[in-house]
């Protein structure tokens, strides 16, 4: 293959711009990203090796190398592991993070000129890209790489970070992945022994590879009797130094592990830049042994809700990694969650299928579900700005439990939080803090969904509950109505949207009779305004939510919402149309003024004019889009006009 040069995609391009220009606060983390990476290319080597020892070519002497060249000015990482094919640098190092970087430059656009620099680096590590920050401390990168196992040459990448890069085939027998940086002039300080070793001890002491560093030394040459010669001149000796303990950091007694070795170890397996929220450190022994160190991050990554999306923990036996994006160690709604497990009961050469019906991985992931919720539990007591934190990032997939988990149904019934009448814009309630504020009379638990709490707070359906000092809880996150298919009730009370069904809110019996009376006598009315409207509506009845408004709409008991029919829709899923019910508030004046109209002349014009109208009102009360909003401007003119008249 002849040498051949290509073009960053333009969303790297912008990248590098960023971090060549003072985008990291902190220089020296670029060693702490290409030995995260090298760490990584020897977990997936080491993994295909219990699938095909063949391709560990007989070398299980699986190290990191850090050297530098003070003449040369430059600094190498090479490792031998899994290595990368041609096709594979390209998209691994010619493209970023691919399906978010969109999303990324997005929210960078987005940022505040006066903590850009300092959100942006967060970003970074966010969307994973944390091999670019050795362009901070270089003014060139050459990568060599080859593949284990792979029948395809080694190759040669080779760039200076601004518009291009190069590559090429290149001779290279061993596995795995050589990465030269050529340091630019304001960077050759870390090209020193103590330099390198400094970083090394405080970011990846915890790596569980031997970090290895040729070192020279000077010393004095010994007699036969191992005695050193006084006047000879000393000799020049090379030896390779381990730099890091290598002890993992979940192996070790919490006593011994402080809060900076627990970050670091969270930024690596994270690739955030970002400390986490909080953590939990377990050591279990007896029937089931296990360890886990799992992290709650402050930021959701990008891709939390994208398809691909993989699961944050990995599975270690016996401090060998076995895989990552372990599905059976937690389910799919605390994905958002980092770390590790390392079991000492699992065979070494598990495969992902025996994995999949092993008994025991399922004890511990009930455990760790159980130890996670309690943790939130714990942080929603005791500390609330911190779970405000927590809940306001995590919140959406938090709630995907709700429907996904009956065994936790409850325990994420505690932690689930929302707005409502009683709280001021922003603030959230708990439905434990709900139901202790109800008055005795009032026997369910009511909510209303929609888009924003400034539509649905003023809403025509709240109106009856506010008179009786009934709270209503706001489900705005399009996911909030949803989980009630899962969430039924809280502490024996029902959990009843206010806009759907029949509403009894424990009147007596003068204000029952009362609506029987106001039913019976625009009973022909609205038999008509049902007629005028038999395309949108099912029914017209008498309200007994209204107050003030004069009409709104309301689903089935058991139909779906508008709200509902949204999600669905946004789902890609096929709703089919349903009809919804009109109410109407028999004591509001104008129904008077319809039903002296139809007393008069059943057969005016104007009914049908005014049911329609009334339809639309009742769609607009919602903040829904009319279907003809032209006819409705034209007829709400006409009208106006008539009264001017009269």
């Amino acid at each position: 293959m002849t040498k051949s040069t290509m073009k960053f995609k333009t969303e790297v391009s912008q990248l590098l711009e960023l971090v060549t220009h003072s985008l990291y606060s902190n220089k020296e983390i670029f060693i702490r990203e290409l030995v995260s990476n090298a760490s990584d290319a020897l977990d997936k080597l080491r993994l295909e090796g219990l699938r095909d020892k063949n391709i560990l070519e007989n070398n299980t002497d699986f190290k990191i190398k850090v050297d530098f060249n003070k003449d040369a000015e430059t600094i190498t990482i090479t490792d031998n592991g899994i290595g990368m094919t041609k096709d594979e640098i390209i998209d691994n190092i010619g493209t970023i993070a691919k399906s978010g970087t969109k999303e990324f430059f997005a929210r960078l656009k987005d940022l505040k000129s006066d903590d850009k620099d300092a959100k942006a680096e967060q970003l970074i590590g966010q969307f994973g890209v944390g091999f670019y920050s050795a362009f901070i401390v270089s003014e060139k990168i050459v990568i060599y790489s080859k593949k284990a196992g792979s029948s395809e040459p080694a190759v040669k990448w080779e760039s200076d970070g601004k518009e291009k890069f190069s590559i090429e085939e290149f001779k290279k027998h061993d596995r795995g992945t050589e990465v030269i940086l050529y340091l630019n002039k304001e960077n050759f300080d870390f090209a020193s022994e103590w330099r390198i070793k400094e970083i090394v001890k405080k970011y990846s002491d915890y790596i569980s590879y031997p970090i290895v560093m040729t070192v020279e030394r000077e010393e004095k040459p010994k007699d036969k009797d191992g005695k050193e010669i006084k006047d000879a001149e000393p000799i020049t000796k090379y030896e390779d130094t381990i730099l890091n303990s290598m002890k993992a950091i979940w192996q070790k007694d919490k006593k011994h592990i402080s809060d900076e070795d627990y970050n670091e170890f969270y930024k690596h397996i994270s690739h955030d830049w970002e400390e986490p929220l909080d953590r939990i450190h377990l050591s279990v022994e007896g029937m089931l042994s296990y360890k886990a160190l799992l992290y709650l991050p402050k930021k959701p990554p990008y891709d939390l809700f994208l398809r691909e999306a993989k699961i944050g923990v990995s599975l270690y036996v016996k401090n060998v990694f076995i895989m990552d994006d372990n599905k059976n160690l937690l389910p799919e709604y605390l994905r958002f969650i980092k770390g590790v497990v390392d079991s000492a009961d699992l065979p070494l050469n598990v495969s992902r299928e025996i994995l999949q019906e092993d008994k025991m991985l399922e004890k511990i992931k009930t455990n760790l579900v159980k130890k996670v919720l309690e943790t939130l539990k714990k942080m929603k007591e005791k500390d609330s700005d911190k779970y405000l934190e927590f809940y306001t990032a995590f919140c959406k997939v938090l709630k995907e439990g709700l429907y996904t988990d009956h065994e936790n149904k409850d325990k994420l019934a505690e932690l689930v939080m929302f707005e409502s009448t009683k709280t001021d814009k922003g603030k959230l309630t708990s439905l434990k803090d709900y139901v202790s504020r109800m008055p005795e009379d009032q026997k369910e638990i009511y909510f209303i969904a929609g888009e924003k709490r400034d539509i649905i707070e003023n809403s025509p359906h709240i109106e009856k509950f506010k008179a009786k000092d009934y709270e209503v809880l706001f489900f705005t996150d399009p996911i909030d109505e949803f989980i009630t298919n899962g969430l039924f009730e809280y502490e024996k009370k029902a959990i009843k949207s206010i806009g759907k069904g029949e509403i009894d809110l424990g009147d007596d019996e003068t204000v029952k009779k009362e609506k029987e009376e106001e039913t019976k006598k625009f009973k022909s009315l609205l038999e008509t305004i049902k007629d005028n409207l038999k395309d949108e509506v099912k029914e017209v009845r008498v309200s007994a939510r209204l107050t003030s408004s004069a009409v709104c709409l309301v689903s089935d008991e058991h139909g779906m919402t508008p709200n509902m029919e949204k999600l669905f829709k946004s789902m890609n899923q096929e709703v089919p149309k349903t009809k919804r019910i009109l109410e109407i508030n028999a004591k509001h004046p104008l129904f008077e003024a319809l039903n002296s109209i139809y007393d008069k002349n059943k057969e005016d014009s104007r009914l049908k004019d005014y049911s329609e109208l009334l339809y639309d009102q009742a769609l607009l009360t919602e903040g829904a889009q009319l279907k003809d909003p032209v006819k409705f401007a034209q007829k709400m003119a006409d009208l106006m006009a008539l009264e001017a008249r009269s």
